[in-house]
């Protein structure tokens, strides 16, 4: 049981041993699943299956990595043929489970990674599920970002004496994060966004929006301020999220605007901008976005734009914090003093005295047959 800053290398941290250990006892006669690692988001998946591709290069064992959105046939095809580890979004596996096209009862090594995230995003009972499907002894590996207390009620039904690791203390950021706020009326968020980036001639940033709908306009925003961006969320198509992604890797895509979804996880080589557009409800997860730069002893700043309506947000993120983030204002965006604050609601509107509960996620793995209550923790649209 495990838990450490972002960026510091959970997925090494795991897939390294297992790899060693699958490679002293290699299987007789056809290939399979000995080792099931289990993660929230799609993105995830893909990016924990290249990692295993990558250190298993020499090792004989093969992989496959299965989530939705994409075609269920070449997944189906890549576990025929025999594999040694699947990485697995809960939904499309379960799915997979009901075709019988993937058989667990011979795993020998279960990872959950991003524990945390998947009980946000309303997990739970898929977790179950693949557990009821398992060999009865078998190596438990739970990876968090954080040790909330229902990690811990999860560590207790799923592991048996488990070893505790924590790497950093619990809700803390990596040393080399500059953080800095500016405070901005609601309305000149996004000129000051692409005015900070063309004046600091910002390569690469990352922008977290709250909600999908504000996501895909801020990115229009900033192709007409002259500023290459994209958008990803759950209402993206799979491929529409990989290429967004990937373009933004590769250099070609200046601005990179997300929901939540990428805020776990996801490894950007050397990203140098974290950009909070709307504070997130929940402090802790201001830390899983600005985790995204900074990481594997890199650093980077993460700047955070404030307005009149979000300063309970930020209050509650500096407490969870335990000091100030440095705060600025641009000249010619000063704050105008006599502008209001107004409520946020859950759904990413502003309407007064009006709330609405927050709806699923779709930045994980469901289909229509896997849909569920979300718990309370849950925030906004993925």
């Amino acid at each position: 049981m495990a838990a450490a800053q972002t960026g510091t290398g959970k997925t090494a941290g795991f897939t390294l041993p297992l790899l060693q250990r699958l490679m002293e006892v290699p299987s007789t006669g056809r290939r399979v699943v000995r080792a099931l690692i289990v993660v929230p988001t799609r993105e995830l998946a893909a990016q924990v299956d290249q990692s295993v591709r990558a250190y298993g290069a020499h090792s004989g064992l093969r992989s496959a990595v299965i989530f939705g959105g994409v075609g269920m046939q070449p997944q189906v095809d890549a576990l025929r043929r025999g594999v040694d580890i699947v990485v697995a979004t809960p939904g499309r596996l379960l799915d997979h489970v009901g075709q019988r096209t993937v058989n667990l009862s011979r795993v020998e090594i279960l990872v959950l990674d991003e524990a945390d995230r998947m009980l946000d995003m309303g997990f739970l009972r898929d977790i179950k599920r693949v557990l009821a499907l398992l060999p009865a002894r078998r190596q438990n590996l739970l990876f968090s970002a954080t040790f909330a207390d229902d990690i811990v009620e999860l560590a207790q039904a799923l592991l048996n004496r488990p070893e505790r690791i924590d790497v950093a203390p619990r809700n803390s950021t990596a040393e080399r994060v500059e953080q800095v706020v500016y405070r901005v009326d609601r309305e000149r968020k996004a000129d000051l966004l692409a005015e900070l980036i063309h004046r600091g001639g910002w390569s690469q940033v990352l922008v977290f929006t709250r909600t999908k709908h504000g996501a895909n306009r801020l990115a229009d925003k900033l192709v007409r301020a002259g500023v290459s961006a994209g958008a990803i969320h759950g209402n993206k198509s799979q491929s529409a999220r990989t290429r967004a992604l990937s373009d933004f890797k590769a250099g070609s895509m200046r601005v990179l605007v997300a929901t939540e979804i990428a805020a776990r996880g996801l490894d950007i080589d050397g990203l140098p901008h974290v950009v909070n557009f709307e504070l997130p409800f929940v402090p802790e997860d201001y830390i899983h976005r600005i985790g995204r730069t900074a990481r594997a002893g890199a650093s980077g700043e993460a700047v955070s734009l404030v307005c009149v309506d979000e300063d309970k947000l930020w209050r509650d993120i500096e407490r969870l914090l335990r000091g100030a983030v440095p705060s600025r204002v641009l000249p010619g965006f000063e704050p105008d003093s006599r502008i209001r604050p107004e409520p946020i609601v859950r759904g990413g509107g502003r309407r007064p005295g009006r709330s609405k509960p927050a709806p699923a996620p779709l930045g994980g793995d469901r289909s229509s047959r896997h849909r569920r209550a979300v718990p309370k923790r849950q925030r906004g649209r993925a």
